[in-house]
This record gives C-alpha cells, structure tokens and sequence, in this order.
C-alpha cells in the first residue's frame, strides 16, 4: 500500500523538493521573492539548463556526455573570435564545432565500441586543447556594438523578461516534443529501457546514439555562446565548474542515470533546483568551493535514489 502511494508521488518529488527549497531559502531572506531576484535566478537557470537539457538525451540512453563544460568553453573562443568578422555566421560556426565535437565523440564510441564515459572524456581533453590553442590561453573580449548588434536575442528583454529566459523555454518546448512526439524520443528512451530488445526489432541504435550525442554537443555549445554573450567574453576556462552542477540537476531532476526514465522537462526543474541550492549557500556565504562539495553530495544523493540496480546486478 505505501510502496504503492510512493511510486505514484515519486515523479512529482523533485517539484515538491524545489518547492520546499523556495519557500525555505525565501524564509532565510526575503528578497528572493523580489521580481528581480526571480528573474535573475532564472536568467542562470537557462544557462545550466541548455547545458544539460542535450545531455539529457544521452543519460535517458543510459550513456554519459563529460565533454560538455569543455564544448561550452570551446564555443565561447569560436564565436568571440569570430563574431567580430563573420556576424551571425561566427555564432552558426561555433554552435557546428560543438556539433562536430559531439558527433567525434559519438563515432568513438559507437564504432570503436568504448564506454561513453572514455569516449567523452577524451573529446572533452581534444576540444579543451583546441580552445586554449585558438585563444592563446586568454579571454577574447565581444565588442559592446558587436554584442548590441549580433547577440540582443539572448541580452536584452522582451515585455519585462530577459531574453535568454524565452530562449531556455524555446528549446525545453523543442525537446520535449523531440522527446515525446517523435520515433526519435522514443527510441532514446528505448534504449535506455533494454537495447538489446532495440538493437532486435532492426533499429540502428548507433545512428540514433550518434544523433544523441550530436545534440547534447550542439546544446552545450549553444550554451557556450549564450554564456560569451552575457559576459561579453569567450575563454577556455569560461565553463569550468559547470559539469558537476550540469550532471546534478539531470539526476536531481529524475533521470536515472541507467537510463529509460527521465525527460528533459524533469532536467529543467533540477536546474531550477540546483540554482535554488546554489543562491541559497550564497545568500549564507559558501564559497563557490565549498558549493561544489554540496553538489557532490547532492549527486550522490540523486544517483542513489534513481538508480535502477535490477540492471546492474554486479557494481564495479
């Protein structure tokens, strides 16, 4: 009977965590509750989100993306150095790159049959290094009348709300029908769910993989160039510190990480989660360190409640 009652509150438990979790750090200070302060909060939340929302597709396969911080910085050189000269067509190319460093890394993985995790790690090493080497290890600076010019549909506003907030829920609401309406979505989530039945029925689970981890690379850098534009800067360091938090609000969101069960509309809320989590430790004064060993826990916590141990009898 209370198994029973537990399952069916089970998908509802991360809103009613990040419920909890406003009204808690509302009642630490109340200026959270300002107008600004939410928006604000939300303007962060799309950044992390559109870093993991692509990533999300690949977990629910039960893979793993690790290359995605360092996609993000990449993109963010690419598109301030280019910006200045090719316009848009500097933000088109940046966004390809980070295509093309997740489809290497989905080539590596499906065609050499390595573990996503490897596979993603040593393309996050490559792409990291071709960063450093086209930036010559420094910030590039975006011009103000470049960033006016090229990048006001994620800077500025419209009717009261920041702009990268209705980017964030274009790309939740392009998911989510990617996810929920399309043979592709439910492929990933079949995959996820038992892929030898997939890889039985005649389905080429590499082509789909390979699409998965295109698309978490192409989100990723997406976000990259989205995080230059706020800043007005590209750096090969500009993502660091966001994979934890980025694999953390996937897992707090409900996507476990075996895969089959998730959505990408779950990931948005574990974003707005963890940057609940993380605007609450500033307001008591954590340092960004000390917010990062919150964040292990907090994944650790995740995985141990979503993970599904009927598909790993054995753990290594």
């Amino acid at each position: 009977m209370l198994s029973s009652a537990f399952q069916r509150f089970e998908p509802h438990i991360p809103v009613a965590t990040l419920v909890v979790l406003v009204l808690l750090v509302g009642s630490i200070d109340r200026t959270f509750f300002a107008p600004s302060t939410l928006l604000v909060l939300m303007s962060d939340t799309m950044t992390l989100f559109l870093m993991a929302s692509g990533a999300t597709l690949v977990i629910l396969m039960g893979g793993i993306d690790l290359s995605i911080q360092s996609v993000a910085s990449m993109t963010s050189v690419v598109v301030a150095a280019l910006v200045p000269e090719w316009g848009f067509g500097g933000i088109l190319v940046a966004v390809a790159a980070g295509c093309f460093a997740g489809w290497c890394g989905g080539m590596v993985h499906t065609k050499l049959k390595i573990p996503s995790f490897i596979a993603t790690l040593a393309i996050s090493g490559l792409v990291l290094s071709a960063a450093f080497v086209l930036s010559d290890a420094r910030s590039i600076d975006i011009a103000q009348e470049n960033r006016t010019a090229y990048f006001a549909w994620t800077t500025g506003t419209r009717a009261g709300v920041p702009n990268v907030i209705w980017v964030g829920l274009i790309v939740l609401a392009v998911l989510t029908f990617l996810e929920r309406r399309t043979s592709f979505g439910r492929l990933v989530r079949a995959i996820g769910s038992g892929e030898r039945a997939v890889i039985a029925s005649g389905i080429n689970v590499d082509r789909i993989k390979l699409v998965a981890f295109t698309l978490s690379a192409a989100l990723a850098g997406f976000s990259g160039v989205v995080m230059a534009a706020r800043i007005a800067s590209g750096s090969p360091t500009l993502a660091n510190e966001f994979l934890l938090p980025a694999v953390a609000a996937i897992i707090v969101g409900g996507t476990a990480l075996t895969g089959g069960v998730g959505s990408v509309w779950r990931t948005f809320v574990g974003a707005l989660i963890i940057a609940v989590v993380r605007i609450g430790m500033t307001f008591i004064g954590l340092s960004v360190f000390a917010q990062q060993i919150v964040f292990g826990i907090v994944l650790v916590a995740a995985v141990a409640a979503t993970i599904d141990r009927s598909k790993i009898a054995v753990v290594k």
